[in-house]
C-alpha cells in the first residue's frame, strides 16, 4: 500500500525536505562537507543454526549481541559466501548508539523525548537486537525482490547463504508485529558496502519507526485508512523535525525544487499491506520509517566526516556529553589530505565498492574518498578506470613513507583480489 499526498514540504531555517515519489516519502537536509561554525528470533540466529554450530567459544574475540555469544569464527567463517573483512567484524560490539554522551547516542535518546512526550507510554524501544539475522529477515519479510541489487554480495556482507549482517533496522519489523507490538523503535548498527567518501561508511545506525491503525482509528476520523496513516505520519515527522532543529516554518512546494546539496536522512511511507498479513493482521494500515542517524547528526552537531564518528580521540569525544543536543563541533585537525591515483583495465566483474573495500582493508579509516575520475574504452573494447584516493587522518599528519606503503599495498591488492590490470 503506497502513501499518496498532493504536495511536498520544505521546512525553512534548517530546511529539511519531505519529497514525494510514487511509493513513499523521502526526507532529506542539506549538508556541507565542511564544518559551519526492528524481536526474539530477530535478535539471534535461528535455535537450528545455534544447535548446529554449537557457538562455541573462540580463542578471542568473544561478544554479546542480543544475548548471543558471537566470536570472529562465527562472523568470517570458511564460507565461499562469506565476505566480512576484519574492518568490519571490528566494529560489531561497539554500539554507538547506547552510548549517552556519544552523538549517536545523544539523537537516539533525544529522538526517544520525543516519542515520550508526543505518544505517552504507547512506543516500544527495542536497542539491543542481534545484527546478525537471516536472508529472510532481512530481505524475504521486507518483501525484497528476489533479484534486487541489494540482495548481491556486492552491496551485503554474508555470513554464509542464508545469514547476513543486517542492512537495515527494517529486519525485525515482520517478527515484533508478529509478537504484537503496534508501536515501536527500533535501533542499532547496520552493515553495507559502499563507497568512500565523507558521508558514506560500510557501519552507520538507523532508527526504524512503526505504528500500526485499527479501524477505530480511521473510521472516527472520516477518511479512508492509507491517507489517514499517511496524515499521522507527516504530522509525526513534521513534529519530531520541530524537536530536533527547533520550531520551523513550513512551506508546501507544488513544483519540484532543486537544491545545491542535499543529504538523505530518512525513508518512509505507509506500509505494504502484505506485510501486515503476513503478520496476522489484515484489518489494519500501518506506517513506517528508517532513520539515518549519522547523517542527521552531522547537520545537528555539525560534525564534517562520517568517520568521526568511530574516533577516540579525546579531542573528538570530549565535545559532546548526555543530554546536550546540536553543541557544534570544534574542528582539530588541520592536516592536509594526499592524493594518489590508480588506474587499470576492468574486467565484467569489476565493481566499486568491492574496490573500496580493498581499500578499507589496507588504509582503514586514513581513507577519506575513492573517485572515480576518468574512464574511457579503447578501439579493442577495453575499459579502463582512473580512481583518485584521498588518504587523511583526522588526528595527525602522515607522512610520505606512509601514503607509498598504504598505495604500493593497495596497487598489490586490487591487482590480485579485483583481477584487473595496472596501467
Amino acid at each position: 500500500m503506497a502513501i499518496s499526498l498532493a504536495h511536498a514540504t520544505l521546512f525553512s531555517r534548517t530546511s529539511l525536505f519531505l519529497s514525494r515519489n510514487s511509493r513513499s516519502l523521502t526526507f532529506c537536509i542539506p549538508f556541507s562537507t565542511s564544518s559551519s561554525s526492528a524481536a526474539a528470533a530477530s535478535s539471534s540466529l535461528p535455535s537450528d543454526k545455534l544447535h548446529r554450530n554449537k557457538w562455541r567459544s573462540p580463542v578471542a574475540s568473544v561478544l554479546e549481541l542480543g544475548g548471543v555469544k558471537i566470536g570472529r569464527e562465527d562472523v568470517m567463517r570458511d564460507d565461499p559466501t562469506n565476505n566480512v573483512p576484519d574492518t568490519i567484524f571490528s566494529k560489531l560490539g561497539m554500539q554507538l548508539h547506547r552510548r549517552d554522551q556519544h552523538p549517536i547516542g545523544i539523537l537516539k535518546n533525544a529522538i526517544y523525548e520525543y516519542f515520550d512526550t508526543s505518544y505517552p507510554n504507547k512506543f516500544d524501544k527495542f536497542d539491543d537486537l542481534c545484527p546478525i539475522v537471516t536472508v529472510k529477515q532481512n530481505f524475504d519479510d521486507v518483501l525484497v525482490p528476489a533479484d534486487h541489487v541489494s540482495r548481491s554480495y556486492n552491496d551485503t556482507y554474508y555470513i554464509d547463504a542464508q545469514t547476513v549482517l543486517r542492512c537495515h533496522t527494517s529486519a525485525h519489523q515482520a517478527e515484533l508485529l508478529r509478537r504484537g507490538h503496534t508501536h515501536f523503535l527500533v535501533t542499532g548498527d547496520v552493515y553495507r558496502r559502499d563507497s568512500i567518501d565523507s558521508t558514506h561508511y560500510p557501519v552507520f545506525h538507523q532508527m526504524e519507526g512503526v505504528r500500526v491503525f485499527s479501524p477505530d482509528d480511521w473510521e472516527a476520523s472520516g477518511v479512508d485508512a492509507t491517507s489517514h496513516a499517511a496524515e499521522d505520519l507527516k504530522k509525526c515527522l513534521e513534529g519530531l523535525a520541530n524537536h530536533l532543529f527547533g520550531k520551523l516554518r513550513t512551506k508546501t512546494l507544488l513544483s519540484k525544487c532543486t537544491l545545491e546539496k542535499w543529504l538523505e536522512v530518512l525513508g518512509c511511507g505507509v506500509t505494504e499491506q502484505e506485510i501486515l498479513k503476513r503478520s496476522g493482521k489484515t484489518n489494519n494500515v500501518a506506517w513506517a520509517f528508517g532513520l539515518g542517524l549519522e547523517r542527521l547528526a552531522m547537520v545537528l552537531f555539525d560534525i564534517p566526516d562520517i568517520r568521526l564518528f568511530w574516533s577516540n580521540d579525546e579531542r573528538f569525544t570530549s565535545q559532546f556529553s548526555k543530554g546536550q543536543l546540536g553543541v557544534k563541533f570544534k574542528p582539530f585537525s588541520k592536516y592536509p589530505p594526499c592524493y594518489k591515483d590508480i588506474s587499470f583495465w576492468i574486467n565484467e566483474s569489476f565493481t566499486e565498492n568491492n574496490l573500496c573495500e580493498v581499500v578499507r582493508g589496507i588504509a582503514g579509516d586514513l581513507a577519506e574518498e575513492v573517485l572515480l575520475i576518468d574512464n574511457f574504452t579503447n578501439k579493442k573494447g577495453m575499459t579502463s578506470h582512473c580512481y583518485r584516493i584521498a588518504y587523511r587522518s583526522m588526528e595527525r599528519s602522515l607522512t610520505d613513507d606512509e601514503i607509498n606503503e598504504l598505495q604500493w599495498n593497495v596497487r598489490e591488492q586490487v591487482q590480485s583480489k579485483l583481477n584487473v590490470v595496472l596501467r
